[in-house]
């Protein structure tokens, strides 16, 4: 008899979001917009900002990973690996990674920053979870987290009013019991480099004066091709884990969708053949954290999920950069 499958199973999260709230209301003072106008395109009412400038992703990152940790009993020194997705790092280098397993004393881990937009969390627990698979580790903590306040121009009416801070964490630890992450989707497509990027700060366009000054170091975003491109990457991704796993919509407990806007997390829902009630969503108060949203949602959600629960995980990041997990969960009040 063939020994049962190793998996990577989720087996406790934790999230951080800074206490400062910036609502629709502050935003109508910077820009020119409004709360309706803001609400009906994006669904969004506020979002949370770091606003200490003595601290940054790696503080967001660290203080998730320590919930998370705490929640599941394992101290520091027992974490095999730590990777961090996220668009905002503290420094160009050292990776944020190693910035979080100095502060949380995981002196036996190793780790690394994956650079992903939107996706990287979504690309990160796909890369925990094979080296759980293939035996190389027993536990890795896979953080998503993101700064945006720092890299947005406030001026700017088509970013400003979309993206927060925060951060959200999850602990993978291998189990044999059939939970966990079954199986992912994965996709890139350089051609939308220009639709969403921060054009300078990088090794083509180093910081200068003239970068400064012409405001290179923020988002940009063309809004309509993003939304496009977005609407049908991410429902054609979750509709493909589900079709090839041969799951229906009444087999998905949720939807952990990216929370970028209410309408492509709609589109998504009604690809997978969902309803409302099967959808988490929390774009209302925190806006778009990017690679935090996913598990934000999961530590949102936590206390209603239950062992054996069937998740569809999809996300749609700059880059383009998109796909979709399905996952398992492994605890909660079915056990």
């Amino acid at each position: 008899m063939a020994d049962p499958k190793t998996t990577a199973a989720v087996t406790a999260v934790g999230a951080y979001l800074p206490p400062d709230r910036l609502t629709n209301a502050d935003l109508e003072a910077l820009v020119d917009t409004n709360d309706e106008w803001i609400r009906s395109r994006t669904g969004i009412e506020e979002r949370r900002i770091l606003r200490d400038p003595t601290k940054a992703t790696s503080f967001m990152a660290t203080e998730a990973a320590r919930e998370c940790l705490a929640k599941a009993g394992v101290a520091p020194d027992d974490v095999d690996c730590i990777l961090v997705a996220t668009i905002t790092p503290d420094h160009v280098f050292p990776s944020t990674a190693c910035l979080v397993q100095h502060k949380l004393g995981a002196q036996r881990a190793w780790g690394y920053d994956i650079s992903a937009a939107c996706s990287g969390f979504l690309y990160g627990l796909t890369t925990g979870a094979k080296m759980i698979e293939a035996g190389m580790h027993r536990r890795v903590l896979v953080i998503g987290g993101d700064a945006m306040s720092r890299i947005i121009d406030y001026t700017d009416r088509t970013t400003c009013v979309i993206f927060g801070d925060g951060a959200g964490a999850v602990l993978l630890e291998a189990t044999t019991d059939g939970t966990g992450v079954l199986d992912s989707v994965q996709y890139v497509d350089g051609s939308g480099v220009d639709a969403l990027w921060m054009e300078a700060g990088g090794s083509l366009h180093p910081a200068t004066r003239e970068t400064v000054d012409a405001r290179l170091h923020y988002v940009r975003q063309d809004g309509k091709t993003v939304f496009k491109r977005a609407v049908t990457g991410m429902a054609d991704a979750a509709a493909e884990v589900m079709e090839r796993n041969g799951l229906s919509g009444p087999d998905i407990r949720y939807l952990v969708p990216h929370q970028a806007n209410l309408r492509i997390i709609d589109a998504t829902a009604r690809r997978m053949g969902i309803g409302p009630d099967q959808v988490m969503v929390n774009i209302a108060r925190y806006g778009n954290t990017t690679a935090g949203t996913l598990p934000l949602c999961l530590a949102d959600w936590e206390a209603d999920l239950r062992t054996g629960d069937n998740l569809v995980l999809a996300a749609f990041g700059g880059g383009f950069t998109w796909g979709a997990t399905w996952l398992k969960w492994s605890y909660g009040s079915g056990q």
